[in-house]
């Protein structure tokens, strides 16, 4: 493994990665999280989840990030009476030709923000789903590929809200990352309330295009060149592990959750991992990567048994006890 080779192509690659983040920080008043979340999301070619109450920025965010890219942005209110044609497209019949033609639907973009995706019935959430995970979609017998960068941001309110759909697991597992959006600290407020004051709340500043898809696309690769050591490895197979312990579990959260993560989640947490390093400029993965990333990979992929939601436990709070509780390589 040559490490100053990486070294050199990461710290070549990834010079535009703090520009990408203060062009951000420009148009999102706090929101750390929700930010790092998004640009982690895009260089690990992974759809973010964001959860949160409405008015905490979320809209304004993808759309920051879509004109700091110069990349096409489609937002999509998802309601109850969505279709999946609303979505993907259909077929239109066209009578001068004696035909039918293909029109395709919003879907076809580079950043997809789907708002509020729980509140959008199961059909329209199956036609999401393989769109998410196959890159492409059927529109009557043809499938038709996305473009190479293709991402979905979705919102979501809390389940608890009227008028909401509990989001499949399947296809809640498709996410790559979920970032919990927080109310701003009132130091961050008082800027909020500056910045609106000068201008409109919805409109953003002149940002600056800081880098292209087709970068996007090519950085990628580079990524996935960068040093997973192997301790690093048992460390992420062990914090898997320990959320499907049922017998004999050393951090006693056989009781707590009902169901672990999935592969998936292992092969996420190597992913963020490198993506982390990469984003500090870095050719290898050190063991405090995974723990800034566990949090937002793990806490959508377990499910809380009754005895945890009985203590008021979150997801977050498992995820902590398994941080705190598996040996550090």
């Amino acid at each position: 493994m040559d490490i100053k080779g990486i070294g050199e192509k990461v710290e070549r690659e990834a010079s535009f990665v703090g520009d990408l983040l203060a062009e951000m920080r420009r148009a999102v008043i706090g929101q750390e999280e929700l930010i790092r979340s998004l640009v982690m999301g895009l260089l690990a070619n992974g759809h973010v989840l964001l959860e949160g109450v409405p008015g905490l920025a979320k809209t304004r965010s993808v759309r920051a990030l879509a004109k700091c890219i110069r990349a096409d942005f489609q937002r999509l209110q998802f309601t109850p009476d969505l279709l999946p044609a609303d979505l993907i497209g259909t077929l239109v019949y066209v009578p001068e030709e004696g035909g039918f033609t293909t029109r395709k639907g919003p879907i076809f973009t580079n950043l997809v923000l789907a708002d509020e995706i729980n509140r959008a019935p199961a059909k329209v959430q199956s036609a999401l789903l393989e769109a998410m995970q196959e890159r492409s979609v059927t529109i009557g017998e043809t499938t038709h590929a996305l473009p190479d960068l293709f991402l979905v941001l979705a919102t979501q309110n809390p389940i608890e809200q009227e008028g909401t759909y509990p989001l499949p697991e399947a296809q809640v597992d498709r996410f790559l990352l979920k970032a919990l959006i927080r109310y701003p600290e009132r130091a961050e407020e008082r800027k909020i309330l500056d910045l609106a004051s000068a201008e409109s709340s919805d409109r953003l500043p002149d940002l600056k295009e800081v880098v292209t898809p087709e970068d996007i696309v090519r950085v990628r690769s580079v990524v996935d060149e960068i040093y997973l050591d192997d301790k690093i490895k048992e460390y992420i197979i062990d914090l898997v592990l320990e959320t499907r312990a049922r017998e004999g579990s050393r951090l006693g959260l056989s009781e707590l959750l009902d169901y672990g993560a999935s592969p998936r989640a292992t092969l996420a947490l190597a992913l963020c991992s490198r993506v982390a390093a990469f984003m500090d400029g870095r050719p290898y993965v050190t063991p405090q990567d995974v723990k800034d990333v566990a949090p937002a990979v793990l806490r959508h992929r377990i499910i809380l048994s009754f005895e945890a939601e009985a203590e008021e436990l979150t997801p977050d709070d498992i995820v902590k006890r398994l941080l705190d509780g598996v040996k550090v390589p």
